[in-house]
């Protein structure tokens, strides 16, 4: 896992991604009282995963971190979703689940606004939604469970290409859907500190690939014809930054185009020891699944309500605190390279 400052752990784990789908079992009467009243009935522990996309090597990992956690309190587990991220596919899953009656929704947003009248329906009839990895409007739900400090994020990618291009010239950025809360705000706060600290770096584009491996592998064939002098692509996300790296490793532009961004170790693993890729940074997705499950459980259990300043134990990962707008944080990113990567395996 990322070495969280609440965490004791000296190293990571090796993480299994699959993922058993598991039916709910819950009755409607079953759930707890409503959203963000912090009053669960403290017995329906029925926890469904709806991560953006199914098939997405980010969110088996992350999912099967929920898994883990909600194993060990004793839980029920399930995945659901669409085979594409889109925000219409997630509604009909989310209705699914308020009828079922489930005992909490963990969600990873393909709109901030589209699902929000789905997910208000499930808290109305007594279901804990929490947000992970990419938010909705903070109304919509009732604890936002975030990877890292989006402006730490933002930060550590910048400092990366930068880094890697000579601190100077022109790159773009290949993002996953255009609507995805995490990635804009992400891509905000990199152009402010392409500004702020590196005015020699020009951004030339945004693209994005839709989180679908050929589509992103697509759009970096054609940032590179469109844009001949480009010296590095940034991806914040685990589908664009592989896709790219495939595109580059066979190509003329091996070596001469840089790529980073947010990826996973195991997709990685080969740009990084044959050249491809330097380095990239990422949190550990199924730190960010198990953490979710965990505040999953204590808004069920009424130990915690999504209010600032609320505690609550996430199992290994220690003691965690409710901040403003109801985010809780996971930690900072970590970057991943020649040197280290052969120590994680997730």
């Amino acid at each position: 896992m990322l070495f969280h400052k609440k965490t004791r752990v000296a190293a990571l784990a090796a993480l299994a991604v699959s993922v058993a789908l598991v039916a709910t079992g819950c009755a409607a009467g079953d759930s707890g009282s409503g959203g963000g009243e912090g009053e669960g009935d403290g017995g329906n522990l029925s926890i469904t995963f709806l991560p953006k996309n199914l098939g997405n090597p980010y969110f088996d990992t992350s999912n099967a971190g929920g898994e883990e956690a909600i194993e060990e309190f004793g839980g029920t587990f399930a995945e659901v979703g669409p085979a594409e991220a889109t925000p219409d596919g997630q509604v009909s899953y989310i209705n699914t689940l308020t009828q079922q009656g489930v005992g909490a929704i963990a969600v990873s947003a393909n709109d901030p606004k589209a699902i929000c009248d789905a997910l208000n329906e499930a808290r109305d009839a007594g279901v804990k939604v929490v947000t992970f990895d990419s938010d909705t409007n903070a109304d919509c739900r009732d604890l936002f469970v975030n990877q890292a400090d989006s402006e730490g994020i933002a930060k550590v990618q910048v400092d990366l290409i930068a880094e890697q291009i000579g601190g100077a010239g022109e790159i773009a950025v290949l993002s996953a859907s255009a609507n995805a809360t995490n990635q804009n705000a992400w891509i905000e706060l990199m152009k402010e500190e392409l500004a702020a600290s590196h005015p020699d770096i020009e951004l030339v584009e945004v693209v994005y690939g839709d989180d679908d491996d050929q589509t992103s592998f697509d759009k970096t064939a054609a940032l590179l014809q469109t844009h001949p002098n480009l010296k590095g692509i940034v991806s914040p996300t685990t589908v664009g930054i592989a896709a790219a790296a495939r595109y580059l490793q066979t190509s003329e532009y091996k070596g001469a185009v840089a790529l980073t961004g947010l990826g996973t170790p195991n997709q990685m693993r080969e740009y990084v020891e044959d050249g491809t890729v330097t380095a990239f940074a990422l949190w550990n997705p199924a730190d960010l699944g198990y953490l979710a499950a965990f505040a999953s459980k204590a808004l069920i259990e009424g130990d915690i309500t999504g209010a600032e300043g609320d505690t609550f134990e996430a199992g290994k990962l220690g003691e965690y605190t409710v901040g403003a707008d109801g985010v809780v944080l996971l930690g900072d990113p970590y970057v991943f390279d020649a040197e280290n990567i052969g120590d994680f395996d997730f």
